[in-house]
């Protein structure tokens, strides 16, 4: 079916009937019976936190992910600032990132008084085009933090050797920012294992849940001490192991914070990591659905996918081919949600945030072409491993449905 057989439709936003009746969300987490007994056993146990629970998901997430080590934080953004921390970034010093990302990704490096240094990302991928990257490295970068955009690994191999070309006692250290990611590969290998550090997210969107929560993966012994103290207040041991040996004194080594994973939500996760595969495998199944349908729908650009890559698909964000399009994103963003379909955009780029133009003088349009041109045309539609079949032809029923309506060449015909 190509887009000229797409039966016209009168669109909700015009007083048509909206392809659902209730909304459906872009994310949402997913619960059984089982995650609430984990809670359940943890609540009536002697440890609501800094107990056996948080060891054992790190020690069973690292296993999963293929690093040595995992370090669990309070959510995701904590998560960010412990790696950056880690790096060492400091004031004086840089850190290149992307612009085509929630704000944390960027504000971890501000936590540290560094100053975030934007590259522009690869038109295919959105993600960081280690082209850019290459251009802004100075003696002052200190980390990259590169995006594995909606889920799609960022160029790691280029990345690496970009890193590693610098030399020893200038390599900056490559953070990976995986809160999309969670079980995708590349080149054969899941993320966590690659870079210097790799950060993910569980929040409740996430492919795993433990409310608001993050992790740290590595395979440096000494960056993962680093993130344990700088979690617990810059304390060098903690309760649990001081109760266990006997122990009543402490030193604080470092200045950190209370970024510590309760737990309750460890318990959550632990449960939530036996469904894993399985929720990845529906993430895929509705991705490659998504594909088949609009593969041939003018007005939308369905993500890529690189050779040697497995995504995760925490989002499905499609680009509008305005070109096509009689209307602008917005007027798109309104109609789909007419028809109860709860699309969302990811993301404004950093750089346009009020906060950023203020402080650094920046004009919001202009210096980063390919992620402020992609921005006026990404939609994310609902991606979550509880969708039904349902709620996936919902889905591109209104799309095709929205998009036919205000394709160019049906102007006129309604």
């Amino acid at each position: 079916m190509n887009a000229l057989s797409t039966k016209l439709e009168t669109l909700a936003i015009h007083g048509g009937a909206p392809v659902r009746e209730k909304l459906l969300p872009y994310g949402r987490q997913s619960l059984d019976d089982a995650d609430v007994q984990a809670v359940i056993e943890v609540l009536k146990s002697d440890w609501l936190t800094t107990g056996p629970k948080v060891l054992e998901f790190e020690e069973r997430f690292a296993v999963w992910v293929g690093a040595r080590y995992a370090v669990s934080f309070s959510s995701g953004t904590a998560a960010l600032h412990g790696a950056a921390f880690a790096a060492g970034l400091a004031p004086g010093d840089e850190a290149i990132t992307t612009p085509l990302t929630f704000c944390a990704t960027a504000n971890c490096i501000l936590y540290q008084g560094a100053t975030p240094v934007f590259a522009d990302v690869s038109p295919d991928t959105l993600n960081l085009d280690p082209q850019e990257v290459s251009r802004r490295i100075t003696s002052r970068t200190k980390a990259i933090i590169a995006v594995d955009y909606a889920g799609h690994p960022a160029a790691l191999d280029e990345l690496v050797e970009l890193v590693q070309a610098q030399g020893q006692r200038q390599r900056p250290l490559l953070i990976e920012d995986a809160c999309h990611a969670l079980g995708a590969e590349f080149r054969g290998k899941r993320v966590g294992g690659i870079a210097d550090m790799t950060v993910f997210s569980f929040h409740p969107v996430k492919h795993l849940t433990t409310g608001e929560g993050g992790m740290v993966a590595t395979n440096d012994a000494r960056l993962a001490e680093t993130l344990r103290r700088f979690r617990n207040h810059g304390i060098s041991s903690e309760a649990r192991q001081r109760q266990e040996s006997g122990q009543w004194f402490y030193g604080m080594v470092l200045l950190g914070f209370n970024y510590r994973l309760t737990d309750i939500a460890c318990a959550l996760g632990l449960s939530q990591l036996k469904k894993l595969e399985a929720n990845l495998a529906r993430r895929r199944e509705i991705a490659a659905q998504y594909a088949e349908a609009f593969q041939d729908l003018p007005g939308i650009v369905i993500p890529a996918v690189r050779e040697g890559v497995v995504p995760a698909w925490h989002l499905y964000p499609v680009r509008l081919n305005l070109e096509m399009l009689a209307v602008g994103r917005g007027e798109i963003f309104r109609a789909l949600r007419a028809e109860n379909i709860g699309v969302n955009v990811h993301y404004i780029p950093v750089h346009q945030h009020p906060y950023y133009r203020e402080r650094f003088k920046t004009p919001s349009k202009g210096g980063y072409p390919v992620a402020e041109d992609a921005y006026e045309r990404l939609i994310s539609l609902p991606m979550f491993h509880s969708m039904t079949s349902q709620d996936v032809e919902d889905a591109i029923h209104a799309v095709r449905k929205v998009v036919a309506c205000f394709d160019r060449r049906y102007q006129g015909k309604l």
